[in-house]
């Protein structure tokens, strides 16, 4: 068996090729993965949407059905910053369906990956940054309320920070947020994570890995999660139309592994999700986006897990 990887082609669909968000980086991460034998028929998992009640464990009923019904306000539209269809809506809840049977694999095999997810400025009653629903907090609760974790820690590497996460689950005391950021980028105002840690701009490879391993060092022992959610931004890298900082290919590619081996040597189940990533060249970044599949999969041949 190989790392079990979740995707469905909902996650991709005819967009407006101007428009700042990438929705063509999943297919592209998806054909990437195909082409380097990560991805086949034998590991790839594809999921159901998520109900209204899945999304109700995060978010404002009222909220969740002006989305569906595509009845927000011109001011709500703008706040979350992709134009509604059809085929957004159909991406969105099979995206949060597609996070949820990530969390469920990790569990029942140590490590699975998503090809989306991540979307951490969502709030509980408004859309935000691109984010609509949050994955990472409705997962939180969803293995909380189900049992099947006593506590869950948010590892979030996304160069901005996850405010919706932090505001959600403000007081869930098992689920604990932990956002990595740029000091000085998207949102202005930030919440309040459980730990948070502004970087300043340009940080570079070393000392980011020095930062993520000193994190991690700490907090893993502290609270000994029975899962970790990994939001592996890739808008960090110093290319990235959004980000402000500096690292490469290859601190991107530490940094994802070193994040797994942390979590692995404690026998915490690993569930990752993509997170941002912004470039007009859309290839490069799909193979930026695959550092966190490549790592993945060769840590699971290196462990043999499954």
């Amino acid at each position: 068996m190989d790392l079990p990887l979740v995707y469905h082609p909902d996650y991709s669909f005819v967009f407006p090729a101007a428009h700042r968000f990438p929705m063509d980086k999943f297919v592209r991460l998806h054909d990437h993965l195909r082409a380097a034998g990560i991805l086949h028929e034998g590991n790839l998992h594809q999921p159901d949407a998520a109900d209204c009640h899945m999304l109700a464990l995060a978010h404002d009923a009222g909220y969740v059905n002006r989305f569906c019904a595509n009845a927000q306000a011109p001011a709500e539209l703008r706040r979350m910053g992709l134009p509604w269809s059809e085929a957004l809506l159909q991406r969105t809840t099979r995206a949060v369906g597609g996070s949820l049977l990530t969390a469920d694999l990790a569990l029942r095999h140590g490590l699975a990956c998503h090809l989306a997810g991540g979307t951490h400025h969502a709030h509980h009653d408004f859309a935000s940054g691109f984010c609509i629903f949050n994955d990472l907090a409705i997962i939180s609760r969803y293995l909380l309320a189900s049992g099947k974790a006593g506590r869950v820690l948010i590892f979030d590497c996304d160069v901005h920070q996850g405010d919706g996460t932090a505001r959600i689950l403000e007081n869930d005391t098992d689920a604990i947020t932990v956002s990595l950021h740029c000091e000085n980028n998207f949102p202005a105002r930030k919440a309040a994570s459980d730990w948070d840690i502004p970087l300043p701009r340009n940080t570079d490879d070393h000392a980011y890995l020095k930062v993520v391993d000193d994190v991690l060092s700490y907090l893993l022992p502290l609270y000994q999660p029975d899962i970790v959610l990994y939001d592996a931004g890739v808008d960090v890298h110093k290319d990235d139309a959004l980000g402000y900082l500096a690292l490469t290919d290859a601190g991107i590619a530490n940094r994802d592994r070193m994040v797994i081996d942390h979590c692995l040597a404690r026998d915490i189940p690993v569930c990752a999700v993509i997170g941002g990533g912004y470039s007009n060249d859309r290839e490069a970044l799909a193979r930026r986006h695959g550092l966190l599949h490549h790592s993945a999969a060769q840590i699971w041949r290196e462990r043999g897990l499954g």
